[in-house]
């Protein structure tokens, strides 16, 4: 097998409200879109993102009314500080305020309209004890 690309696909109850925020925050661009339908993406290595309306024919009739709750979407960046500040300016709610970890993480996360998640992770050296 030979993977030439990662797609996550989200179920939301607003996808124009999470495409905006996506392509407005984020940097995606719009690849298409229909009614309840649109597909993401960006230049670099980010994991592409499909936004579909709950409730949708498309899906499976046991996946339709499913939520993208439970679900984490996280970028690994190179400086997770400046990308703080960043969204800061730009108005965006930091749900959860940037931490570092013992092990050597350092995250924060935001929320889009419809609650995904999304958590920005840089790699540090973990503190000595």
């Amino acid at each position: 097998m030979q993977i030439t690309a990662s797609t996550v696909s989200l179920t939301v109850d607003d996808v124009a409200a999470s495409q905006q925020f996506f392509t407005t925050h984020l940097g995606y661009t719009e690849q298409a879109a229909a009614e309840g339908f649109a597909s993401l993406a960006r230049q670099d290595g980010a994991v592409d993102i499909v936004l579909l309306a709950r409730g949708t024919q498309v899906l499976p009739a046991d996946q339709r009314d499913q939520h993208a709750g439970g679900l984490i979407l996280a970028f690994t960046v190179t400086d997770v500080r400046e990308e703080e500040k960043r969204l800061i300016a730009a108005g965006v709610d930091i749900t959860m305020p940037l931490r570092e970890e013992t092990w050597g993480e350092r995250l924060f996360q935001i929320t889009d309209p419809n609650g995904v998640i999304v958590q920005f992770v840089e790699w540090a050296a973990p503190a000595t004890p």
